[in-house]
């Protein structure tokens, strides 16, 4: 699928209502400009791409609660920043979704009652664009639900002057979600199964049905099945807002809608990237597993892993800029992996690194010299040890000590001066972070200064590479990446990887295997041997799935470190600890990194907390605030527990 300038054009049209409040000039006000809305045709279309707007845009970290989670930690003064330190409430929310969502919803059901009084319109268009705005209708609530759970169901065009007494309250949650399953479903009967030249990044069947799969694992998950903490959530009338019984079925009911989907993906030829060459215009990386895992998602010749994509720049704030090394306006050295996402890659015989007998897990602060014929780290310099013999993905996607950052530079200046001696080639160059490093606290253009940055600096000695094209460049004239590309809402990779974890949470009948099957190709893209093949030599080896399965068995904590590693960076972490159940274990405490306040590397190679707050208050946190005000004039509008 070759759809490297198609995105952009979808992008022109959308303009994104997050970036501009004149996004759509066609429509600035929905209500007052309804009849040049639906002018003509291309009005119309403009009127649907604005429909789009309204989701959160999942690629621009400063303002996605996404990016909130304990994967990496930056030093950047931005609102995901404030809100990953667990100071919000319902008057104080930092980041919400509520409303915007919300106005989302009545655009798609405007667009509905309006596109067929559209003068020479054709009744194909009027099928598409009505089964877009169902398709982005469902989506909106999936989002609604993930924030607040139980959620108001809008079946219909609301009307602006509903008395307050008639005002819609919430529905139980497990009603909510068949409702948006079934519109899912009804949406993906009247949508292409992919889309190409100018339509990319509009809705499809396979990314209806593979929004409405992840739904159910979500439903399937601890948080929502069966969870006591919820007994007493109810409407004002009683009515209970989430059961606390457990059912296995759910978890069944995920595997098969993931299964289907699975089957509708293979059908329209959705595939795991693997690069088979070394490109001429980017070299680097040039082991074709390390490649592969980095440019999964950003290879403008072949999007054929992602399903559903965000086509909106993300411009001055996109993980790129905010990752590479540091160069003025350009580059900001910031987004950095915690040792908490360190520790969870596994080592190169594809186990954790405590399960893993080759590895010596009490030794991965000793400082060891790089072996010859390493190639993803600068031979007969140092490092640590727990950056040696790790798993292909690690490599590809962080920056560590004396390793390899692949992109590229307009001027060797700052981070990539020769004063450093950083320079691999023009397409690769060595990260150091000790303080006085090209990449450390304190380093300068060429220069070592005596005061450590405020900011453009990694707190914990690592730099984020997933998400960053090994072509982009740092641009002392151009604050937005050199290159953009779609990012992925959804990719098989992750249908995989849903399917494997609802297989193994029912448990049986056969479920775990074919499941795990599926997260065994995941992890040969990876460059990994299957779960059962790593794990029997493992210092507890697993030789098989029986009896090993369940929500709370040994095999489904595999499972989510799977995930935990392959969806990296991608929007999912702060979501999959809420639905497990494991806020007070992973975002109740400091981050930790090494200690980049050092000049030596025997000083460097500690463990130290970060003093950036970070609180979870479960189980308050578990789910988003609704805002003060909206169930303030709601009389049928509860909040959720502890807000």
């Amino acid at each position: 699928m070759k759809k490297h300038i198609l995105y952009l054009l979808f992008f022109l049209s959308v303009m994104g209502l997050n970036t501009s409040c004149n996004y759509l000039d066609i429509v600035p006000d929905e209500t007052a400009t309804e009849a040049d809305a639906f002018a003509n045709p291309r009005a119309a279309l403009k009127y649907l791409y604005s429909c789009y707007g309204y989701l959160p845009q999942s690629n621009m970290v400063q303002g996605c609660m996404d990016f909130t989670g304990d994967e990496t930690i930056s030093p950047f003064a931005e609102t995901y920043v404030k809100f990953a330190e667990g100071s919000y409430d319902s008057s104080n929310m930092i980041i919400s979704y509520w409303n915007t969502l919300f106005q989302g919803i009545r655009q798609c059901y405007l667009l509905k009652a309006n596109i067929s009084s559209v003068p020479n319109i054709s009744k194909d268009e009027i099928d598409l664009y009505t089964a877009e705005a169902d398709f982005l209708i469902a989506y909106f609530h999936l989002l609604l639900i993930k924030c607040y759970g139980p959620t108001v169901l809008v079946k219909e065009l609301p009307a602006l002057d509903t008395p307050a007494a008639n005002m819609l309250g919430r529905r139980p949650y497990d009603e909510c979600i068949d409702w948006v399953a079934n519109l899912f479903d009804d949406a993906a009967q009247r949508l292409p199964a992919t889309r190409s030249t100018a339509d990319y990044g509009r809705a499809t069947s396979v990314a209806a049905k593979s929004l409405k799969a992840r739904m159910l694992l979500y439903a399937a998950s601890p948080l929502f099945n069966g969870n006591p903490d919820y007994a007493n959530f109810k409407n004002p009338d009683g009515e209970q807002l989430l059961s606390t019984t457990y059912s296995e079925e759910k978890y069944k009911r995920a595997a098969d809608a993931a299964w289907e989907v699975i089957e509708l993906a293979d059908a329209a030829h959705y595939k795991l990237y693997e690069s088979t060459s070394v490109s001429t215009s980017y070299p680097e990386p040039n082991d074709l597993t390390q490649r592969s895992l980095r440019m999964t998602f950003i290879d403008k010749e072949d999007y054929g892993e992602v399903i559903f994509a965000e086509t909106r720049k993300a411009g001055t704030y996109s993980i790129q800029r905010k990752s590479i090394p540091y160069f003025p306006r350009g580059s900001w050295n910031g987004i950095a992996p915690t040792i908490t996402m360190i520790d969870r890659f596994y080592t190169a015989n594809g186990l954790p690194i405590d399960e893993d007998p080759e590895f010596n897990i009490n030794n991965k602060l000793d400082i060891v010299t790089i072996p010859d014929g390493t190639t993803y780290a600068v031979p007969g310099r140092q490092t640590l040890y727990m950056h040696m013999n790790r798993e292909p993905r690690f490599y590809a996607w962080v920056a560590f000590e004396n390793g390899y950052y692949e992109c590229r530079t307009t001027e060797e200046r700052y981070a990539y001066s020769s004063f450093w001696g950083a320079k691999a080639s023009d397409d690769k160059w060595i990260t150091g972070f000790l303080a006085t490093e090209n990449c450390g606290v304190r380093a300068d253009d060429g220069k070592v200064v005596t005061a450590a940055r405020s900011q453009n600096y990694s707190k914990t000695g690592y730099l984020n590479k997933k998400g960053v094209h090994p072509g982009t460049e740092a641009n002392i004239n151009q604050v937005e990446p050199t290159i953009e590309y779609p990012w992925p809402i959804i990719r098989l990779a992750e249908l995989y990887l849903n399917y494997a974890e609802a297989c193994v949470g029912y448990g049986k009948e056969g479920y775990p295997e074919k499941g795990m099957a599926y997260l065994d190709k995941v992890r040969k893209r990876a460059g990994l041997k299957p779960v059962l093949e790593s794990w029997a030599k493992a210092k507890q080896p697993l030789t098989s799935y029986d009896g090993q399965c369940g929500p709370d068995g040994r095999v489904m904590k595999i499972v989510r470190q799977e995930r935990m590693i392959e969806l990296y960076q991608e929007n999912h972490n702060f979501w999959d600890i809420r639905r497990w159940k494991m806020g007070e274990t992973y975002f109740n405490v400091k981050a930790r990194g090494l200690n980049i306040l050092a000049e030596r590397l025997e000083d460097f190679a500690k463990i130290v907390e970060i003093q950036d707050k970070r609180t979870f208050d479960a189980p308050r946190q578990y789910l988003m605030p609704i805002p003060a005000g909206e169930v303030s004039k709601n009389p049928n509008m509860v909040q959720n527990p502890g807000y």
